[in-house]
């Protein structure tokens, strides 16, 4: 289960980071505001490109925590800047990081419970990683990806995929 979380989790970090570094980039070579690009939203309903690092973090950092057993901890929302977004990744690997594997023994069959819209949901830790936490990562990593697109960073699959 290691290798199938924190494992995936940290490498797709790493290309979250390569990619707003991308973006930052390009805000300075085209005289962009940084403010501008780190509000950005797809639709008025959707969430901002800062935002979607933030619970793309979230749902990778508390995932490993949970599969290993722990109370996930909590990272405060206070990131305005690329730099402070950089951060935020940075944190969340580190704190995945210090999850050793053999934590992992028996955590496809762990039982995992987390309050959804109010209620207690409890599942596997095998359909907890699958059902539940890598869909909603990968979908605030895509909607972060896509957000700089839209706004004109050169980023293509090899970007996102890590390559």
């Amino acid at each position: 289960m290691h290798s199938r979380s924190v494992a995936v989790y940290d490498r797709f970090l790493g290309s979250l980071s390569k990619i707003l570094t991308k973006a930052e980039a390009h805000c300075t070579a085209r005289n962009i505001k940084p403010e501008a690009m780190l509000t950005f939203r797809l639709f008025p309903d959707m969430f901002p490109l800062v935002k979607q690092v933030q619970l793309s973090c979230d749902f990778a950092a508390r995932a490993a925590a949970r599969l290993a057993g722990e109370e996930p901890k909590s990272f405060p929302d206070t990131e305005t800047t690329f730099a402070e977004l950089q951060d935020r990744i940075q944190a969340a690997r580190g704190y995945m990081a210090g999850f050793e594997s053999a934590r992992y023994d028996g955590a496809d069959t762990r039982q995992i419970t987390i309050k959804m819209r109010g209620n207690d949901m409890t599942m596997s830790g095998e359909n907890f990683l699958m059902i539940y936490s890598m869909p909603q990562f990968y979908f605030h990593l895509t909607t972060a990806y896509n957000i700089l697109r839209h706004n004109g960073v050169e980023l293509g699959k090899g970007d996102y995929m890590g390559a």
